[in-house]
């Protein structure tokens, strides 16, 4: 648990110190491009995050989980490099579909169809899971955490320069693109800084001869990655999409200061993670205690949500995002149902359970994305935040009932063995 408490120390860190600058590039962002732009700024961004989330691997978790032994890093990240230029390529042609059809469903103008590509290319370009995980795997968070703070400088850097030189939707997307970048770079940097990287490894079936599931725990933490990034980036779109541009831009402003806490079960879950595949024998025990901590620390946030998120939407993004406010406040909620539920996933596919985990998240999302439309006719903004709460509430249910019935066929397993021997 120290060790756990540490890392997330550096973990948080690092997101404290993006979570000041993002208010800063936000602010600079809403203010420049008003409700309209922003949201076409939102579109944007969503387009390239969805693309990168739905064919990224999460690579980082293959890593941590194979990479133990004298040869172990090298091999699997050798893996993990290949499945990331996979990644890349397939990802460029999914992207260039998207884009295409954009005009179809999505309100952008069709002067900033090349932009959306060229953001979605970048992105997909600086996919960045590898190093992160050769970073966790030496529990180097302290570095990680320095490379990763490149991000939100540049991101701030370029949000300023954009609103002194080039305030349009083009103008911030350079920005966003550039911070992609650079962190990339730098996470690459710290991660080889003392190991000599070995592409002779590089290869999509090493690992897979010496671990015959390696490829259903491949697809199934996609899939699962996928979906976390269905839950804000793909709703976005359908927001926009159902909504228009307006829309979008409210609903982006909202969810990235009421879903702050989705953050925080995220760097939760990236910092647990590698404890529970070291520690299955008290795996359940670490994954209590850390889902009643976050209980406390949700419960008090949302608080905050409440008695102050209107006047922080007026002071960051100015009167005209004030209509989000109890959106907002929604996905504050929902947030803190996901924190809770951060170490119970962690739990599960640290015991090889991610096919589990997806289902769990997969069939309230579907459902989510279902009534959207319904959700947004009845009270629109907060309708589909709504719609999110209710997926993260029933996936942590879910959660909850997959590792209760775990523990109760582990008990049933052990007793048959000890039986025996008695």
């Amino acid at each position: 648990m120290r060790r756990i408490f540490q890392n997330m120390g550096w973990l948080l860190g690092g997101r404290g110190l993006n979570a000041v600058l993002s208010l800063v590039y936000l602010a600079l962002a809403t203010r420049t491009l008003g409700l309209a732009e922003f949201g076409h700024f939102a579109i944007i961004v969503a387009l390239g995050q969805t693309v990168t989330g739905l064919v990224n691997f999460q690579t980082w978790q293959f890593v941590v989980r194979w990479g133990a032994g004298a040869d172990g890093p090298a091999r699997a990240a050798g893996f993990a490099v290949a499945l990331d230029l996979l990644s890349a390529t397939v990802g460029t042609l999914v992207a260039a579909g998207l884009v295409a059809s954009a005009p179809l469903w999505l309100p952008l103008p069709e002067e900033l169809l090349w932009v959306a590509f060229g953001y979605c290319a970048i992105s997909l370009l600086s996919i960045r899971s590898t190093p992160t995980g050769l970073l966790r795997l030496r529990f180097e968070y302290r570095r990680a955490t320095t490379a990763e703070a490149v991000q939100p400088i540049v991101r701030v850097t370029g949000a300023i320069l954009a609103w002194l030189f080039m305030p349009t939707v083009t103008g911030f997307i350079l920005a966003w693109a550039a911070a992609e970048v650079a962190v990339s770079i730098s996470l690459w940097i710290a991660a080889l800084k003392g190991h000599k990287p070995d592409f002779s490894q590089v290869s999509l079936t090493t690992i897979p001869r010496a671990n015959p599931g390696a490829w259903r725990f491949v697809l199934s933490t996609n899939a699962l990655g996928s979906l976390q990034v269905a839950g804000k980036q793909v709703m976005i779109l359908l927001v926009g999409a159902i909504g228009g541009e307006a829309f979008a831009g409210g609903f982006r402003v909202a969810s990235q200061l009421g879903q702050a806490l989705v953050q925080l079960a995220q760097t939760v879950s990236k910092a647990i993670y590698p404890e529970l595949v070291h520690a299955q024998d008290r795996a359940l025990q670490i994954a209590r205690r850390m889902a009643n901590i976050a209980l406390i620390g949700g419960a008090l946030a949302v608080l905050v949500a409440i008695f102050v998120g209107r006047e922080a939407l007026v002071l960051i993004a100015g009167e005209e995002f004030r209509i989000v406010y109890w959106a907002m406040v929604i996905l504050a909620v929902g947030g803190a149902v996901e924190l809770v539920g951060a170490s119970l996933e962690s739990l599960l596919v640290s015991a090889g359970r991610a096919g589990t985990a997806f289902l769990v998240r997969a069939v309230p999302m579907a459902i989510a994305f279902a009534v959207l439309e319904t959700a947004m006719g009845w009270q629109g903004l907060k309708g589909a935040a709504l719609c999110m709460l209710g997926a993260s509430a029933l996936a942590v249910i879910g959660f909850w009932v997959a590792i209760l019935d775990q523990a109760r066929i582990s008990i049933e397993f052990d007793g048959e063995e000890k039986r025996p021997a008695e």
